[in-house]
């Protein structure tokens, strides 16, 4: 069975255990920021060793489940979790969840993640809305046959996928109207995608700001490059849950990284679900 098949098949089965259910938004908990699929009412759980041909997270802070149901009164749907390069998974294996999403028919994607800051103002706990992205991973989940029959709508699924604007101009000025109206702090940022898993090096970090990057991680990134390749809109928001290596005294660990995840989770859920009742009320005033 080929990807495209696979992920058809993934996304028949979803649509079996969704039954009537649709969701308008979909949101990928990155590590430590997964309870925030507790404020879902009514839920719909399926683990993802359920689904056909879909990844298992194996890193602390990513449950490995999807969670649909009503965030704020909008149907929504989560994924609780997602795999990394560096566990040893394809391209293809990491941005299959974000292929699934999209043969859904899911036209609106918010990606959350653990980042490092770069930034010397960030502080452990800062949420950040991804304005661009660097890719410094070394690979592309585009490479090899391009798949056209993966677009959701005109002039995508092509070989050469616009990233000019990589981050949805109207969801980053939403989430920043959500912070303000929620009283929470936001920033807007620039993420550097690396592959992991050892963390950078302090001279790393001096030339990813060199670059202009104000954020690390080891997400994001190949996900947002498969959701534009579909035409999906992206939103991405980080939690700054470390100060990158040579910007503070502390040795890195991922502990480090759950456990800030974990204190910010309340504000990133009261965020989350503004913004999905915004977005659904945008996308159905579209159709």
């Amino acid at each position: 069975m080929n990807y495209f098949n696979q992920v058809t098949e993934a996304a028949k089965f979803l649509r079996g255990r969704l039954g009537k259910f649709r969701p308008r938004v979909a949101a990928v908990l990155g590590s430590g920021l997964g309870a925030v699929a507790g404020a879902v009412k009514e839920p719909i759980v399926v683990p993802y060793s359920e689904i056909p041909h879909f990844p298992q997270s194996t890193v602390e802070g990513h449950e490995g489940r999807m969670v649909a149901g009503s965030l704020g009164g909008a149907p929504v749907l989560l994924l609780q979790g997602r795999v990394h390069y560096y566990e040893g998974y394809t391209p293809q294996q990491v941005t299959f969840p974000i292929r699934v999403l999209g043969a859904l028919g899911l036209k609106v994607v918010i990606l959350t993640n653990a980042a490092g800051g770069i930034c010397e103002k960030y502080h452990q706990g800062q949420l950040v809305v991804l304005a661009d992205h660097i890719n410094m991973t070394g690979w592309n989940p585009l490479v090899g046959p391009n798949e056209p029959k993966f677009s959701l709508r005109k002039g995508t699924g092509l070989r050469f996928t616009d990233m000019s604007e990589a981050y949805s101009k109207r969801l980053r000025e939403m989430a920043l109207r959500a912070a303000v109206d929620e009283g929470i702090t936001m920033e807007e940022g620039v993420y550097v995608g690396v592959s992991g898993p050892s963390f950078e090096t302090p001279a790393e970090i001096r030339a990813f700001r060199t670059m202009g990057a104000t954020l690390v991680g080891m997400s994001t990134v190949p996900e947002t490059i498969v959701a534009r390749h579909m035409g999906m809109e992206v939103l991405g928001i980080s939690c700054v849950t470390n100060l990158a290596a040579g910007l503070s005294k502390q040795h890195l660990s991922h502990q480090e990284v759950f456990e800030t995840g974990r204190l910010v989770e309340r504000r990133l859920s009261s965020i989350l679900e503004r913004l999905a009742v915004w977005i659904s009320t945008m996308l159905e005033a579209e159709l």
